[in-house]
């Protein structure tokens, strides 16, 4: 029987994160060398090479790696255990823990107002969040580096659940003073000549106008691509171009009247933001408390202004 424990998981997942003893050290508050000497034994008790090192760098070989995922499925399992026996200390509305929330960018616009909101009815919770594309983000719950996660469309992940609470608003969005904003049930035709601000190439936002354009038949002028919602609104609000963006993006830069909102035909355009979970993990304690808040309550608290 292997005898290896959970303060050498906790160290061999720093030193993996990291691929520096020093940096894992740093991290968990211990000499470099007392960091060595823990994963060392934990190599000798299961048998095999977790890190190999290559000159003055070190990485996991091939159980190492799966050595990473099976830790950090023990690793939280234990805080489950940890929050759910926590339950039973709880004070009248709540009971602390821990909630790792992961989302994708257009996400954290919404995402601190959801946390603060759930941190009224559940005192004493603590909040990590972590802004990431959405590739990363599934990769990180399937990981178990995530507790739960925000975004788009449902993945095709077999071992990732999806549970839609919000709706998720694109319209196309021109400077306060373009002609295009006092009109109504303005034709896609009409767009045929505007220089377009097209986000850059891969990002969802600009697969999801694409198709719309198709359905349009209509060919638009790019005049540039921009990378980031930030910096698409600041060239929209200084006359550069109109662009297709995410409601939740733009909400303050509505509400002071430096964009508008094209009353276009059909728009805006809707997708979905999900929840989501791993199959593999029983959510319960701050996770399960989230989650059910989310589905019950999300929906308001993302909601956007059109005009």
């Amino acid at each position: 029987m292997k005898h290896w424990n959970l303060r050498q998981l906790r160290l061999f997942e720093a030193v993996a994160l990291h691929l520096s003893y020093s940096r894992a050290a740093q991290q968990m508050s211990l000499t470099q060398p007392a960091v060595s000497m823990q994963v060392q034994q934990l190599e000798t008790e299961l048998g095999l090479q977790l890190l190999v090192k290559t000159g003055k760098r070190i990485r996991l070989s091939q159980a190492g790696e799966e050595m990473l995922r099976q830790t950090r499925r023990i690793l939280n399992q234990v805080r489950m255990a940890e929050e759910a026996m926590a339950a039973y200390h709880q004070t009248e509305g709540g009971s602390g823990g821990l909630l790792h929330l992961g989302v994708v960018p257009t996400a954290h616009y919404f995402a601190p107002a959801l946390l603060m909101a759930f941190a009224r009815q559940w005192p004493g919770v603590k909040f990590k969040l972590t802004v990431d594309r959405r590739d990363q983000i599934l990769s990180m719950l399937r990981e178990h580096q995530l507790d739960l996660a925000i975004a788009g469309y449902p993945p095709s992940e077999a071992d990732v659940e999806a549970e839609t609470f919000a709706q998720h608003p694109h319209c196309i969005v021109a400077a306060a003073s373009h002609p295009l904003a006092p009109q109504r049930r303005i034709r896609w035709d009409a767009l045929r000549d505007e220089s377009f601000i097209f986000r850059e190439p891969g990002s969802a936002t600009r697969q999801f106008f694409e198709h719309l354009l198709q359905a349009q038949a209509l060919q638009v002028k790019v005049s540039m691509e921009l990378s980031g919602n930030e910096t698409i609104k600041q060239a929209v609000m200084a006359g550069m171009g109109i662009s297709f963006l995410s409601a939740h993006t733009f909400q303050i830069e509505l509400q002071a009247a430096r964009l508008a909102v094209l009353d276009l035909q059909d728009m805006p355009k809707m997708l979905d933001w999900c929840l989501l979970n791993r199959r593999d993990s029983t959510l319960s304690g701050v996770n399960g408390a989230f989650k059910a808040f989310v589905l019950e309550q999300g929906s308001d608290l993302a909601q956007c202004r059109l005009r």
